[in-house]
């Protein structure tokens, strides 16, 4: 299994989409130690890949082949809380998004594993990712790093009743210049489709806020989708998908205008 994929449109661009959480791959053996209900990773950001397969605009996209249950892309490696006093999931998850463990009983991962599975797979990628910044920078000056995700509608053990459609984060406004903020702000109140929040309760987990630097000319931007508005199904993509990446699509060409 390849630890992820890299997709170039078009011609060279300073865009970089990251899509951490929409891969299936398990790490060998790890099928049979998790609860039955884990096997179809039911927290995978499924099919928000295809929300970011633009077609006419130039981008790089990086996406991970395994599944966020081997180790969870979005969190720093080290450990450590990303929103201190709510609950988080960790780099290698043992419950799901409703509290239930993954595994069966005494099969987690030890620290060992979990070392091991931080450099066979979360390492690589981002190593990837920051060479994709790194080759944007060098070429356009700057680089706008998109980290796209997606979510159920209702996760109690995260956020109080439904999710907005579209939840935008840059750490508050530290991990991209504010023009950039201020242009997803003007796009998403000129439409009346989606519901959306800024800095809400998804303010950019560990990717937008380790490479966001605009000071170093790297602009890091998460967002957060509720699934009902492009997906039907774990794999089936709803009537209206189109009408989101359109919206992305425009969004992103004023961005990098």
């Amino acid at each position: 299994m390849s630890v992820f994929t890299v997709n170039k449109t078009g011609a060279a661009s300073p865009l970089v989409i990251s899509v951490p959480h929409d891969g299936a791959g398990m790490a060998p053996g790890m099928e049979a130690r998790l609860q039955p209900y884990a096997a179809d990773c039911p927290d995978r950001d499924h099919l928000i890949a295809e929300v970011f397969n633009f077609k006419d605009l130039p981008h790089t996209r990086i996406k991970a082949e395994f599944n966020r249950y081997v180790v969870d892309l979005n969190r720093p490696a080290e450990g450590g809380s990303l929103y201190p006093g709510q609950s988080e999931t960790g780099v290698c998850p043992v419950t799901g998004f409703d509290n239930r463990p993954l595994y069966r009983p005494h099969q987690e991962p030890d620290e060992n594993e979990i070392k091991q599975r931080i450099e066979r797979y979360w390492q690589p990628y981002h190593d990837e990712l920051a060479h994709l910044i790194e080759q944007a920078k060098n070429r356009f000056g700057y680089c706008l790093l998109i980290d796209a995700h997606s979510i159920d509608d209702v996760v109690p053990r995260f956020f109080d009743g439904i999710l907005p459609n579209i939840n935008v984060g840059t750490f508050g406004g530290k991990s991209c210049d504010a023009k950039y903020q201020n242009i997803i702000t003007d796009a998403l109140s000129q439409q009346s489709h989606y519901s959306w929040v800024i800095n809400d309760r998804f303010k950019g987990g560990y990717i937008t806020r380790h490479y966001g630097q605009p000071e170093n000319n790297v602009h890091a931007i998460q967002l957060e989708h509720a699934k009902s508005i492009y997906a039907r199904s774990f794999s089936e993509l709803s009537m209206t998908v189109g009408g989101l990446t359109r919206l992305w699509a425009r969004t992103l060409n004023i961005l990098l205008s």
